[in-house]
Parts: structure tokens; C-alpha cells; sequence
């Protein structure tokens, strides 16, 4: 973007309490649906630039920082040999998501793709890593590149690794 361009606004309303608590229920419809049925239902994400072909959504568990409880967050990844790439995008919001706090004070985590769950290891992107694969994340889903702009925070890029 050159100087002359503004930067692009969030959209109205995307950070009010009433999207986040949406979104919230959103997700946890989306997790006991992909866990009921081992994945066969709520795997794909198909909004944006994911319709109409559809994007894979793994289930992240991660250890609650404050409450010590598994929490269960549904997110888009990068299958990168057999590591796997999040984004702790959280839409563009200014913040970072809870689950990217949550690993930053545990790193021990489950990934569950379809019906395999593994242990892993989730470790922040350095930023050499995140330039390698920034590009690769935007391939998949462009809004990723619409989410930073909307920030003025680096977007995470997480890297979850075998155990």
C-alpha cells in the first residue's frame, strides 16, 4: 500500500459484543458438531474467499491459562509436512485471540484434523518463519491480508509441531 491509500477499515460492528458473542456460539455449535460426527461435519469453512470450494478447519485444544480447563477452538490451517499452521487472526480485531494467549502460557496442545487427534507442541512463527508463510496463508484464504490491515498488531502465525 503506498502512502497516498488509507488504510482499510475494519467493518462497522465486527468488535461489538454482540459479533464476538455470535462468533462465540458459532464456534461451539461448529466444535460438538466436528466432534460428534469425528470431523465428517464442520471440517470446511466455506465463507469468503473459501465459497464455494471450502477450506479444512482442524480443532484446537489448548489448556485455559486462568481456569486450567481444555478449551476448544475451531480454526483454519496450513498443512505444512506434519507440522501444522494457525493464524491467531481473530478477524482482524485488535487483540489476540484467547487460544493464542492460552498456548503462549502452555504450549502442550491437541490438534484434531477429521478423527486424528495429536499431541503437539505450539510455538509462535519467528519472523522469518512468518514471512515464509504469510504468503502460503493468503493463498489459502485471502482475508488474512484484510484481517492485518485492519490491525495495527502483527497477526500471529503459530506453528504446531508432532510430540
Amino acid at each position: 500500500m503506498n502512502s497516498s491509500t488509507p488504510a482499510p477499515r475494519r467493518p462497522p460492528g465486527l468488535d461489538s459484543k454482540w459479533t464476538v458473542a455470535f462468533i462465540k456460539r458459532m464456534s461451539a455449535f461448529n466444535v460438538a458438531l466436528y466432534r460428534r460426527t469425528g470431523g465428517r461435519l464442520g471440517s470446511t469453512w466455506r465463507v469468503g474467499s473459501a465459497f464455494p470450494r471450502g477450506l479444512a478447519v482442524c480443532l484446537l485444544t489448548t489448556t485455559g491459562r486462568k481456569s486450567g480447563e481444555p478449551r476448544i477452538s475451531p480454526l483454519l490451517f496450513l498443512a505444512d509436512g506434519d507440522q501444522i499452521i494457525l493464524v491467531a487472526s481473530q478477524g482482524g480485531l485488535p487483540k489476540n485471540p484467547m487460544w493464542y494467549l492460552n498456548l503462549r502460557a502452555d504450549s502442550e496442545v491437541t490438534v484434531q484434523v477429521k478423527s486424528r487427534v495429536r499431541p503437539m507442541t505450539a510455538r509462535v512463527a519467528a519472523p522469518d518463519e512468518r514471512a515464509r508463510l504469510w504468503p502460503r496463508l493468503v493463498e489459502m484464504y485471502a482475508e488474512f491480508d484484510s484481517y492485518q490491515s485492519w490491525t495495527d498488531r502483527t497477526i500471529p502465525v503459530v506453528i504446531c509441531s508432532p510430540r
